[in-house]
C-alpha cells in the first residue's frame, strides 16, 4: 500500500517541489493538492490521506485553524500532519501551538534553500512523510496500575516514588512538545529537582517552545544559557542548533550550552544531556525517553543506567513515532514504560511525595 499525501501549500513553488519529492517514491503517492486551508478541510475529508503536510500562512484560512477542522473530522484513522513553516519567529511560534493542538512535526522551510532546489528540505520531507506514516508497533503486555506497562510493575512504579532524585533529563523528538506539555504541567510549583530537556528543534522553535511552555506551567521554564546554575524548580530548554549538558566542577551543578560536537546528527542531542547528567548525579538521575525518529538517546542511556541513574521510556502505542524509546527498551534499559499520562502520574507522585533533592539521603 503506498503512503497517500496530501499537499498543502499556497505558494507554487513549494507546492511543486513537495509533489515531485512524492512522486519519485515508490512507496508514495500524491491523493491531492490543496492551495489553502478551506480547500485542505474539504479535501481531507474526501480524500482520507495517510499525511498531510499543511502550510501555515496560507489566504482564506490559516495552517492552524485548518488544523483544528481536521481534527474536528475525526477521520479514522487519522490522517499525520506535517506543518511546514517559515523559519522566522511568527512562523515558529504558530508552529509550536500547532504541535500542541494535534499536529505530529514539522519541516522548517528556508526560502533560500527551497529557492536553490532544497534537495536537503525534500531528502528531510520524505523522512518525515514515511516516519509518520508508519504504524507504531502494536504492545502486547497488559498494563499495569497507573499507566505502567511490564517491566514496570506497580512495585516498581512505587520504589521510584521512594528514591531520591535529584535531577530529571528528558529526550525528545517527533511527536514530543505535546508531551512535554502533559509532563511540565503535572509538576508542582516548588518541585524539588531541576529538570533538563533536550527536543530536536531549530532555534527559534526551541524558544517559542520554551515560552509556550513556561505559559501553561506551574514551573519556571526557559531555554537554558550557558553556565548558569541547575536549579531545583526550574525546567531548562536546550537551544536548537546547540547541545545542552550538566557539568560539575568543586561546585554546584551549572547547565554547559555548546556547539561541540559539531558533528552530531541531532543539536541538542539526547546523547550529550544524558550522559553529562549521569556524571553529575550517578544514582540520583531520572531519565525519560519520549518519542522520536532514530536512535540519539541510546548511547547515553547505556551510561545513564550504568552509573545507577533510572530510565521510563513513552509506550510504543502513544508515540506518534517508535524510534528513540524503542533503541532503550530493545536495549534492556528501561525500568518500564508507560503513555504520557502514566509518565506524568509518576513523575507528580515523586515530586509531591518526595522522591526528589530535598530529601534527605
Amino acid at each position: 500500500m503506498s503512503i497517500r499525501v496530501l499537499v498543502v501549500d499556497d505558494s507554487a513553488v513549494v507546492r511543486k517541489l513537495i509533489v515531485r519529492a512524492v512522486r519519485t517514491q515508490p512507496d508514495m503517492e500524491v491523493a491531492g493538492v490543496a492551495t489553502n486551508g478551506v480547500e485542505a478541510v474539504e479535501l481531507a475529508r474526501d480524500l482520507h490521506p495517510d499525511v498531510i503536510t499543511l502550510d501555515v500562512e496560507m489566504p482564506e484560512m490559516n495552517g492552524l485553524d485548518a488544523l483544528r477542522k481536521i481534527m474536528m473530522l475525526k477521520l479514522e484513522p487519522r490522517p499525520k500532519v506535517l506543518m511546514c513553516s517559515s523559519l522566522t519567529t511568527e512562523g515558529s511560534k504558530v508552529t509550536v501551538r500547532a504541535l500542541f493542538r494535534g499536529a505530529d512535526d514539522f519541516i522548517a522551510k528556508d526560502a533560500d534553500q527551497i529557492t536553490r532546489g532544497a534537495r536537503g528540505f525534500t531528502e528531510q520531507l520524505i523522512d518525515k512523510i514515511r516516519a509518520l506514516a508508519e504504524t507504531p508497533e502494536p504492545t502486547h503486555a497488559t498494563a499495569c496500575q497507573g499507566g505502567f506497562s511490564p517491566p514496570c510493575a506497580l512495585s516498581m512504579v512505587n520504589s521510584l516514588c521512594e528514591k531520591r532524585f535529584d535531577a530529571l533529563v528528558i529526550g525528545s523528538s517527533t511527536g514530543g512538545p505535546s508531551v512535554l506539555e502533559t509532563l511540565v504541567a503535572g509538576l508542582p510549583a516548588g518541585c524539588p529537582f531541576p529538570v533538563a530537556i533536550a527536543q530536536h528543534m531549530p532555534p527559534t522553535f526551541t524558544q517559542s517552545l520554551a515560552n509556550r511552555l513556561d505559559s501553561m506551567s506551574n514551573v519556571r521554564v526557559k531555554l537554558g544559557e550557558h553556565r548558569e546554575w541547575f536549579e531545583a524548580g526550574m525546567v531548562y530548554i536546550g537551544q536548537g542548533g546547540k547541545h545542552i549538558r550538566l557539568i560539575q566542577s568543586g561546585g554546584p551543578v551549572r547547565v554547559e550550552i555548546d556547539e561541540e560536537p559539531r558533528n552530531a546528527l541531532y543539536k541538542p542531542s539526547v546523547n550529550e544531556l544524558f550522559r553529562s547528567a549521569s556524571e553529575c548525579f550517578g544514582n540520583r538521575v531520572l531519565g525519560i525517553m519520549l518519542t522520536g525518529m532514530g536512535d540519539d538517546g541510546l548511547e547515553g542511556a547505556r551510561e545513564l543506567v550504568r552509573r545507577g541513574g533510572t530510565l521510563l521510556a513513552q509506550s510504543s502505542e502513544s508515540c506518534v513515532v517508535y524510534g528513540m524509546p524503542k533503541a532503550v527498551v530493545e536495549a534492556g534499559l528501561v525500568a518500564g514504560t508507560a503513555d504520557p499520562h502514566g509518565l506524568r502520574r509518576v513523575l507528580t507522585q515523586i515530586a509531591v511525595g518526595g522522591g526528589g533533592a530535598k530529601r534527605s539521603a
